[in-house]
């Protein structure tokens, strides 16, 4: 007969190094810190019609090799500012992989791909990563999947993402209240746009939840709201960055309160999900 009720399913807890320890151990630098608000603050005013540049986000799926992704970041950040006058260009930097069933969750996840899961190790690789990018004067976005990522690496983020398959998620939104960047949520897989739109605006209102502090604590956030959040059309079971489908996307925004501020995804279901296809879209 069981003798308990707990944990019958957990093989093993193993602790993890607090955001304030591995933040002192890897310092944001004065350059970072003014790249990653300066980026904020341009993003802002493009969300809110005072800048009248494009927002780009661009990189690779996601970060499995930090070297190349460093090499990457030092070609874009030339790019960025040849065409800074148009553009405001952001370089992808995603560490975490949603999942529709199984598969690689990322680098911080899995840092060394071979199935030992040292997070701890991955949540430095990452920290690294953003801390070089944003020195090379490249501001540096991220999507948000887990609740305790933030905490180890948000400050350095100047832009932030949540994705289709979390965009319907409470405690997503609730993270968004609270993150110091503008975060943009994906219509569903499906091609849902109603649940992106709601979370905007859930987004955008003060929340209290459960989290856990710098210190590796429990706590409880109280946050302020975000207002820098935004609507990104992915596609679904069709494409929905037509003209008619971004006109159909602002009035549904406008009806559900929401300003119709919209990023066009131009990869997955946009484009097939087939990189050729982006150029057109």
């Amino acid at each position: 007969m069981l003798t308990t009720t707990d944990d019958l399913r957990v093989k093993e807890i193993r602790e993890l190094s607090t955001p304030d320890e591995v933040m002192r151990e890897i310092p944001r630098t004065l350059t970072a810190t003014r790249t990653v608000s300066a980026s904020r603050n341009a993003t802002h005013a493009i969300l809110n019609g005072t800048d009248d540049r494009l927002l780009v986000i661009v990189g690779p799926c996601s970060i499995h090799d930090p070297v190349a992704a460093v090499d990457y970041a030092s070609r874009l950040a030339a790019l960025r500012e040849s065409l800074s006058d148009r553009l405001e260009i952001v370089m992808r930097v995603y560490f975490e992989k949603p999942r529709t069933t199984v598969g690689w969750k990322g680098l911080i996840n899995d840092p060394d791909l071979d199935g030992s899961f040292n997070i701890d190790k991955g949540l430095r690789m990452a920290r690294n990563v953003l801390s070089a990018v944003n020195n090379l004067g490249l501001p540096a976005a991220t999507e948000f999947l887990d609740m305790t990522t933030p905490q180890y690496i948000a400050d350095l983020v100047a832009w932030g993402a949540i994705g289709a398959r979390t965009t319907e998620s409470q405690i997503h939104r609730e993270l968004a209240s609270g993150l110091s960047c503008p975060v943009g949520f994906k219509n569903g897989t499906d091609g849902n746009l109603r649940i992106a739109a709601e979370a905007v605006k859930s987004a955008a209102q003060p929340h209290h939840f459960m989290a856990v502090t710098k210190g590796g604590r429990s706590g409880i956030a109280t946050t302020t709201g975000n207002e820098d959040c935004h609507v990104i059309l992915r596609g679904g079971v069709q494409p929905n960055y037509d003209a008619a489908s971004v006109e159909a996307a602002a009035v549904e925004l406008a009806r559900i309160g929401v300003a119709p501020r919209l990023m066009i995804d131009v990869s997955h279901a946009n484009s097939a999900k087939r990189p050729e296809n982006q150029p057109k879209v």
